[in-house]
């Protein structure tokens, strides 16, 4: 899923590029072998995903106290990416042993690997940045400015590629399509418990603390049930079941496709073909034998 569907860059980069950290995030951390999403209804509800993720990462206080509180920010980001570091190998690990029974893990190397690059890439960037931030306290005038100039390039660099990555969470839904969502939940979810056992409520009394804490990850929890129920139903996605054996997805047609030649477009806007790939719907292995009950036998 990288050499065979292009390069990992997804978007093209030049020398001016650089000068907009946004558009290096997007080409970097939105690879070009990170599928399309299936269903808008199910990219809305990752977009919400983002936002409870987001609160959960960057901090109760920032969003409640009514300040900002970047030294708690800066700590927060680092927190939550040694988390994720930890996290998500270890569920990811969990998931494949759940799906033993029905491929192999040599069938997932490829995008394992890749997943795993994209997941060290943003955390190096993360400690990367916070470290610059905190350099620039222990020199003179100028180093700080160059220091913090640095800085708030990777900032807004980690800030975009954390948006893009939070929905597909670190190209895993080149893996499973279930796994963004268990990945979010799983995540947030611990973070509030270190939040909870620690004692760190922001300033908050104790219900309020409670309430906000564990707000984020509850929402991120209902809204990943939500994605999960409609991967299941709409595509029949599983998390349960081996990617191997799932049905082939593929993103909803454009609603007007481009001229063929001589500027004929098919009826309905759609070229000829079926809009949704592979009848046999198995990426990973040959098409199943005929059998009894298949559809495209005799």
């Amino acid at each position: 899923m990288s050499s065979g569907q292009g390069g990992w860059v997804g978007e093209r980069l030049t020398a001016r590029s650089f000068l907009k950290p946004h558009h290096v995030a997007r080409a970097v951390f939105h690879p070009a072998w990170i599928p399309e999403a299936v269903d808008p209804s199910v990219e809305r509800l990752k977009r919400l995903r983002v936002i409870g993720g987001a609160v959960a990462a960057l901090g109760v206080y920032t969003f409640v106290q009514g300040g900002f509180a970047f030294d708690e920010m800066l700590d927060n980001a680092a927190t939550a990416s040694v988390v994720v570091f930890f996290v998500t190998p270890l569920t990811v690990g969990v998931m494949l042993y759940v799906w033993r029974r029905g491929g192999t893990v040599r069938q997932l190397k490829v995008p394992l690997v890749n997943a795993l690059k994209l997941l060290l890439l943003f955390i190096g960037s993360v400690l990367a940045t916070v470290l610059l931030f905190r350099l620039g306290d222990a020199f003179g005038v100028p180093a700080k400015l160059v220091l913090s100039l640095a800085g708030l390039w990777l900032g807004i660099f980690v800030i975009e590629g954390a948006v893009k990555l939070t929905g597909n969470f670190f190209g895993t839904a080149a893996v499973h399509r279930g796994l963004p969502p268990l990945l979010a939940t799983v995540t947030t979810s611990l973070m509030a418990v270190m939040d909870l056992l620690t004692g760190d409520l922001h300033g908050l009394s104790l219900t309020m603390g409670i309430v906000f804490i564990l707000g984020a990850p509850v929402t991120v929890a209902a809204i990943a049930l939500l994605e999960l129920r409609r991967l299941r139903q709409r595509y029949g996605i599983r998390l349960a079941d081996h990617p191997a054996v799932l049905p082939r997805t593929a993103p909803p047609p454009p609603p007007y496709a481009p001229p063929g030649p001589g500027g004929f477009v098919p009826p309905g806007g759609r070229p000829h073909g079926s809009p949704y790939g592979s009848p046999y719907g198995n990426p990973y292995g040959a098409p199943p034998p005929y059998g009894p009950g298949d559809p495209y036998a005799g």
